[in-house]
């Protein structure tokens, strides 16, 4: 198997995965030669370029270092005096590799780096700045690997190469692919510059010879660790490592991730019903670390046979792919995001797979459209029976087009979703529920905050009433949407499918005009008032323009007044979080709101599914689809667990119908179900007696006191 069969992501930080286990072990399994430039030589640093090496040295290959030297405020008042900079510098390596100063761990590295030294695997040089007078240093960290058919990955990284730094285990670095077209220039830029480095070519850096007295204690580190058997070879060769696990690319839970009981029910179920069935749990609730850890169990009883896997991975949105790859990350793997670019990625998908061997694995992280593909199951059609689907969101599967694309011959299969019934589709819910098989658990919002897995919260409905323009359309469509549900309950065939299609645009279109509801900007402006000083804040819009007025595309949009009322009138740090921004922007301005460089997010759907954002305090919400599937996720965003979080609040403001008692009861039937999410919502509030209050004279009217 070469590089470019193997999974690699475009960066790695180990705030959100671990470098070594996702990226140098993998990587370097596969490589002949690993060229480093770190920018000082410290034990430490060495303990990082080790990290990995054994997959490389089994291979025969061979490993090329230039590093800077670490010098001391004597070293560098030496050098100003007109001391041999030469002697300093070796005497300032040598004093990193002494072994009486070393700890059990470094020891233990630089005796296998030692060790590569002495077998002629490893050679180091020392790069200064050639104006030598100790005030420059050296600071390049740069890497390239390459494999035996000329394949190279390159990277770039910061990194602070002290003790202090390893132990507070930060590392952040940006990767390129040759086989890449977009990544091809760089990666050769970057081998080229550290070849100049190597043959001491480089303008203003002068290149040394390791000095011998460093190499001298690095060999006496390698037969002190041989003598004791511990060098980390020796070490490797009597206990199996869980890195060793993952350079084959298996999933392995990090020892930082305690499980819940409710997730250990759920994976054991999983597995006592031949790997298939359905995870419906409340949004928060830890569905992706569950599912990823179920993909670690299966994995563990197919290596115990050297059988090999295929996961898919299918999510709705983009931002989502990154999203699972970054928790693949903290499990040790390094997935093939399917998006972008398709010759990139279907290259790669089809080298891995054509490269799979025994007790090996891959993992593709795919998007729905993508994998309803002709281009995606061309890729699939090799796999055989060695396939796992997880389906994150999976409703979205359930419609005819994306159905029809999921493998009948994939023996384990995994559902996760909040809701996995599809609205106005029972034929839909079946043949997901057909294909997946049975919810094994079912954990919703009550059992979710009681377990701690959800936050508490306080609920505030505000009812706004329609203007008399809004209210005359409301009474127009639902007159129609009566016509429509005669039409569906007693028709057949094609006349029944089209008034079913009919009435699900109607019922969306009624549901905009209480999105839209002209007060709810007005009351957002009082509530968001009663606030203003607290940090975390979303609002959620109606999509597009009224729907009442001649052109609902072309109209104000709810999110821009919003913008306008939050940033301009009450003088709010703000931003947007719409389809507009770009995929990088998305990811800034998440980051920008977790810092608290923004006060407020206003979005339409980009935040509905799957997105994190733990630190969210407050939500305002000023439409919802007559889907209830957005506000059970739009809930769930809001109550997720976050360090300092002790409670969450949601403010809904509930568009209020015009009272017509010629409608009222097809009215009062239509509103039942929405009713019974807010009074459900209420319930499980820590306010729920004021919340109910607040909800009374509506059920009273609509008769509806027993929901």
């Amino acid at each position: 198997m070469s590089l470019s069969s193997i999974p690699i992501g475009d960066s790695y930080r180990s705030d959100t995965s671990d470098v070594a286990r996702g990226f140098y072990i993998p990587v370097l399994a596969e490589a002949v030669r690993y060229d480093r430039a770190v920018g000082y030589f410290t034990s430490a640093s060495l303990e990082l370029v080790a990290r990995g090496i054994d997959g490389l040295r089994a291979n025969g290959g061979k490993i090329r270092l230039v590093a800077g030297p670490l010098l001391s405020a004597d070293d560098v008042e030496d050098i100003r005096r007109g001391y041999e900079y030469r002697e300093i510098v070796a005497r300032a390596i040598a004093r990193e590799v002494t072994p009486k100063a070393l700890d059990a761990q470094a020891a233990e590295m630089l005796g296998t780096l030692g060790k590569l030294i002495a077998e002629g695997a490893l050679e180091i040089k020392i790069a200064v700045m050639a104006n030598t007078n100790g005030l420059g240093i050296y600071h390049e960290k740069i890497g390239v690997v390459t494999d035996d058919e000329g394949n190279m990955v390159a990277f770039t990284g910061s990194l602070n190469e002290t003790r202090a730094a390893m132990e507070n285990n930060f590392e952040s670095i940006e990767v390129f692919a040759s086989w890449a077209p977009e990544d091809a220039r760089r990666v050769h830029r970057i081998k080229e510059n550290f070849v100049a480095l190597w043959e001491d070519k480089t303008e203003h850096l002068e290149v040394l010879e390791f000095p011998k007295e460093a190499e001298e204690h690095l060999r006496e580190l390698a037969v002190q660790m041989a003598k004791a058997g511990s060098d980390a070879f020796t070490r490797k060769a009597r206990q199996r490592r869980p890195e060793e696990v993952n350079k084959y690319g298996w999933a392995s839970t990090p020892g930082e991730i305690e499980l819940r009981d409710y997730q250990k029910e759920a994976i054991t179920k999983w597995l006592q019903a031949g790997g298939r069935g359905i995870f419906e749990m409340a949004t928060g609730t830890g569905k992706t670390i569950t599912a990823l850890a179920a993909l670690d169990q299966i994995g563990r009883q197919l290596r115990a046979h050297d059988s090999s896997l295929v996961t898919v991975i299918v999510v709705p949105l983009l931002d989502l792919v990154e999203q699972w790859a970054q928790e693949l990350n903290r499990f040790g793997v390094v997935p093939i995001k399917c998006r972008d670019s398709v010759a990139t990625w279907r290259a790669q998908a089809n080298n891995a797979i054509a490269g799979l061997r025994p007790g090996r694995t891959v993992t593709l992280v795919v998007t729905n459209k993508t994998f309803s593909s002709a281009t995606f199951r061309d890729v699939l059609s090799s796999v055989g029976d060695k396939l796992l689907i997880i389906a994150d969101e999976v409703h979205h599967l359930g419609a005819e087009h994306n159905r029809s694309s999921l493998p009948e011959q994939a023996p384990w299969r995994l559902a996760l979703s909040a809701t996995p019934e599809r609205w106005f589709d029972e034929e839909g819910t079946e043949a997901l529920r057909d294909y997946f098989g049975e919810t094994l658990i079912s954990l919703g919002l009550k059992d979710a905050i009681e377990l701690g897995a959800l936050t508490r919260y306080r609920y505030h409905p505000v009812l706004v009433p329609l203007t008399d323009e809004e209210a005359a359309y409301y009474t127009i469509l639902t007159g129609k949407i009566g016509a429509l549900y005669g039409q569906v309950k007693g028709g057949k065939g094609k006349t029944r499918d089209d008034a079913k299609a009919r009435l699900g645009q109607l019922l969306n279109k009624r549901a905009k005009v209480l999105g839209h509801a002209e007060g709810k900007v007005a009351a957002l402006r009082e509530e968001v008032g009663k606030r203003r000083e607290l940090p975390f804040q979303l609002v959620y819009c109606a999509e597009g323009g009224r729907p009442w007025e001649d052109d609902p595309v072309g109209g104000e949009r709810q999110v821009d007044q919003v913008l306008d009322l939050l940033g301009n009138r009450l003088g709010m740090r703000v931003h947007s979080y719409t389809s507009q921004e770009s995929k990088q922007g998305r990811r800034e301005i998440l980051e920008a709101f977790g810092a608290g460089h923004l006060e407020a997010l206003v979005s339409m759907r980009c935040l509905d599914e799957g997105i994190d954002l733990p630190d969210a305090r407050i939500a305002y919400l000023l439409a919802s689809s007559s889907n209830p599937r957005q506000f059970i996720q739009r809930r769930g965003r809001i109550l997720r667990r976050a360090p300092g979080k002790t409670e969450a609040e949601v403010v809904d403001f509930i568009a209020v119908p015009p009272q017509d008692q010629e409608l009222f009861e097809m009215e009062r039937n239509l509103f039942r179900r929405e009713m019974q999410r807010f009074v459900e919502f209420a319930k499980y509030s820590e306010n729920y007696g004021e919340s109910l209050s607040e909800l009374r004279d509506l059920r009273e009217y609509y008769e509806l006191m027993d929901v």
